[in-house]
């Protein structure tokens, strides 16, 4: 063979070796790096901030470069949109991701379906199950007509895009959804669903060492071996958020904020406004992560304007009845779907009947006592109501008591007279302990009896709830 011939012959031999050599080090998976795995816990309804926080542990596990991300999961479902999110999250992860429904008992059902099936390594303990996906409305009922066409449709739709960029049975998931369909572990694996069956989180590090998986960055290798585990937790503000963002906590801060509201332009001065302004706009953040019904907000604040317009005309009644209808009805809609989310994947969010009840009696009594004390000693003569009005009443010494004088009640001036024997001087506190004909008061500086104490607070509040409407 000529020179020139073998020289090109070994040129072109050496040109495909070294691009042999090329494409198999660009084909061959790359090595996860990082010194540890990130475990991410979800127990709960999936909404914004279990998606805020599973995005906040991937990037940081990104940025780590961890070997693995666990994530625990043990869901009833939740909202399409944060489901969606979390998918996408997964998905884009550079990260492999182990979703792992457990412990035993646990289950990944509706949204969860999503979840797991997104993740590289779909994870399930025995006593496990998975599935019921199907479209139902906000308020748990079938959606029907052409709006439960395009919600199935488009279900459906994410289900084969998941079930094909993972390579899992795309028939059985969508069973899930046109058929509620809900598998055990051990069904789910044999229809190619889950990837295996890990009794605990060691198992599972066990089983996935040395797999492949797909990720955003390439294929990568997983070496679970000898890498230590790491929770990666909810921040103090995902804890915080996760607090609040329950439908009965909602209720209660923006039933008690607009009653300290109420009590604040009742009593300007007495101090719950700052409260009660604080109630309301954590009230308001929670109403952004829960599917709320805005007309029921409308309504329960709408109360509050009735019960003010009830102290402003007192005797009628119509605003107070009203108020009270107002909060009730308010509370009933405030999650109970009406004009609410269509989602497929959104659950029924409900406040507890004890507490709408238990809410609405503190209501009607409040209102009720305010009706009391706005008429408690409230005729133009002080004694219009002698023993309701004046007995136990604080009172100040406008002179020496010694044992008479003149005191101050309730802005007016009065005759009085105290034991023989007791002297106080002009400017000392007493109150009022019996009422003499002749228009005189018997006074005393000495501690109220327990049952008259309890009372001077009430008569207090009566007082200057008179003097915010005189004026």
């Amino acid at each position: 063979m000529p020179t020139n011939a073998v020289r090109s012959a070994g040129a072109l031999l050496l040109a495909l070796g070294l691009l042999s050599l090329a494409l198999s080090w660009w084909a061959t998976p790359t090595q996860a790096k990082g010194d540890y795995i990130g475990v991410v816990k979800i127990d709960g309804a999936i909404d914004a901030i279990s998606s805020r926080y599973l995005s906040r542990a991937i990037d940081k596990a990104e940025g780590d470069e961890a070997v693995l991300i666990v994530v625990e999961l043990d869901t009833p479902g939740g909202r399409l949109d944060s489901t969606r999110d979390m998918v996408e999250t997964i998905l884009g992860s550079r990260s492999p991701v182990a979703v792992f429904v457990s412990p035993s008992g646990a289950r990944a059902a509706s949204a969860g379906t999503f979840i797991t099936a997104a993740a590289n390594f779909a994870v399930m303990a025995p006593a496990t199950n998975i599935g019921a996906a199907s479209p139902i409305s906000g308020s748990g009922e079938d959606l029907t007509g052409t709006l439960g066409r395009k919600v199935l449709e488009d279900t459906l739709a994410f289900t084969r895009a998941i079930s094909e960029k993972r390579d899992r049975n795309t028939e059985a998931l969508e069973a899930t959804v046109t058929r509620a369909r809900a598998y055990s572990a051990t069904e789910a694996l044999e229809i190619d669903i889950i990837d295996f069956i890990a009794t605990d989180r060691e198992d599972l590090l066990a089983q996935v060492h040395g797999r492949t998986a797909e990720t955003a960055a390439g294929p990568v290798v997983v070496n679970t071996e000898g890498v230590r585990v790491r929770d990666i937790n909810m921040s103090l503000l995902e804890r915080f958020l996760s607090v609040i963002a329950d439908p009965n906590i909602a209720f209660l801060l923006i039933s008690l904020g607009s009653i300290a509201l109420f009590l604040e332009f009742l009593i300007p001065g007495f101090g719950p406004g700052i409260a009660g302004i604080i109630m309301l706009a954590l009230a308001f953040v929670s109403f952004g992560v829960l599917p709320v019904n805005w007309v029921g907000v409308a309504l329960i604040l709408v109360s509050m304007v009735l019960f003010y317009l009830e102290t402003e005309a007192p005797g009628i009644g119509v605003f107070g009845v009203g108020g009270l209808v107002s909060f009730v009805i308010g509370a009933f809609l405030l999650f109970g779907g009406f004009f609410g989310s269509s989602n497929p994947l959104d659950l029924t969010v409900d406040i507890s009947l004890w507490l709408i009840i238990v809410m609405s009696i503190v209501m009607g009594s409040g209102a009720l006592t305010v009706y009391w004390l706005l008429r408690e000693g409230g005729s133009s003569d002080a004694f219009g109501a002698v023993d309701g009005g004046l007995v136990g009443a604080p009172a100040v010494a406008v002179s020496d008591l010694n044992p008479t004088g003149r005191v101050l009640v309730k802005d007016r001036e009065f005759s009085a007279t105290m034991e023989e024997g007791q002297r106080v001087r002009a400017g000392a506190n007493v109150h009022v302990v019996a009422v003499y004909s002749g228009r005189t008061l018997k006074v005393s500086d000495a501690p109220l009896p327990i049952g008259r104490r309890a009372r001077r607070p009430l008569v207090a509040l009566a007082e200057r709830l008179r003097r915010a409407f005189r004026r």
